[in-house]
């Protein structure tokens, strides 16, 4: 156990990863035509697939395969449409590594299919609330999860984002869905936790919540951070989407240095230098957590 109350193992199917050996990089596939940043440009398989190859050579340890935008105002897609867009990526990236993969998906169908495929994690941006098989396709398949933390609906969710305590909500939020998903047959090393930055936020509420993630995560799961190239970051620095990876990578190094253990990411090559870095610093800090 750390001093942090939570064991440093996570259950991803049959394998298991040891949080305390490095931060995790989550290499994000989007193989949607409408993704805020990188929509349409990896829907081609060959294409996918030479991306997912680079993520893992620049040291990418989760490939993490989505076929719906989740943006704001982003509208649903079937079922099927979705397993035909993720699957052919997930089983030609499986036929080539061992790579953990994850499947970013609110369905219980999809994220069944790409489980069989070939994948390890279920990153539900609805935290298994959304559709009522995923809790019991969790217990059952004993993938890894992500759980998250959103205000409304991808389609509404930044119309008028509205909290007392933002920090509170969301820690309150992580407690109740431990709680749920255990009473479910889920186990709690399963889980990492994500406070869902810009999803249902204002600029405020994501500074609030980058600036006390250490506060969320104590003696429940540990958490994966999810920031890069987001609106809150431009808005800050009053920069397009192409040009927030200095941004992207002040924010995941201020999660790391409050005990974050996954990054999901656009740039991997980049994010996995600060971040081995930042850890390579934090290990000598005295009177720190043990995390890693």
């Amino acid at each position: 156990m750390t001093n942090r109350g939570w064991a440093p193992i996570w259950h991803c199917g049959p394998r298991r990863i040891d949080l305390r050996e490095r931060p995790l990089i989550m290499g994000i596939l989007n193989v949607t035509p409408d993704s805020f940043s990188d929509g349409g440009r990896y829907c081609d398989l060959d294409r996918a697939l030479a991306h997912g190859r680079q993520m893992i050579d620049e040291g990418a340890d989760i490939i993490d395969v989505g076929g719906e935008s989740t943006r704001p105002g982003a509208e649903s897609v079937l079922a099927d449409e979705e397993k035909a867009r993720v699957l052919p990526v997930i089983q030609g990236l499986r036929t080539e590594s061992d790579v953990l993969m994850s499947i970013d998906t609110a369905k219980a169908s999809v994220a069944e299919a790409a489980l069989e495929a070939g994948a390890h994690i279920i990153n539900d941006v609805t935290g298994l609330r959304g559709d009522p098989a995923m809790r019991s396709l969790a217990a059952e398949s004993q993938a890894g999860l992500v759980v998250m933390h959103m205000q409304g609906e991808p389609r509404t969710m930044q119309a008028s984002p509205c909290y007392e305590d933002v920090v509170a909500e969301v820690r309150q939020f992580y407690q109740e869905r431990l709680d749920v998903l255990q009473a479910a047959g889920v186990k709690a090393e399963q889980i990492l936790f994500d406070p869902g930055i810009g999803f249902g936020k204002t600029v405020d509420h994501n500074l609030e919540l980058v600036s006390n993630l250490a506060a969320l995560d104590d003696g429940l799961r540990p958490q994966l951070l999810g920031v890069s190239r987001k609106s809150f970051i431009g808005k800050v620095l009053g920069l397009e989407t192409p040009e927030r990876l200095e941004g992207s990578l002040a924010v995941n190094t201020i999660g790391l240095w409050q005990g974050v253990v996954c990054l999901r990411v656009h740039d991997v090559s980049a994010t996995r230098r600060a971040a081995d870095m930042a850890v390579a610093v934090r290990r000598k800090r005295r009177n720190r957590p043990q995390v890693f």
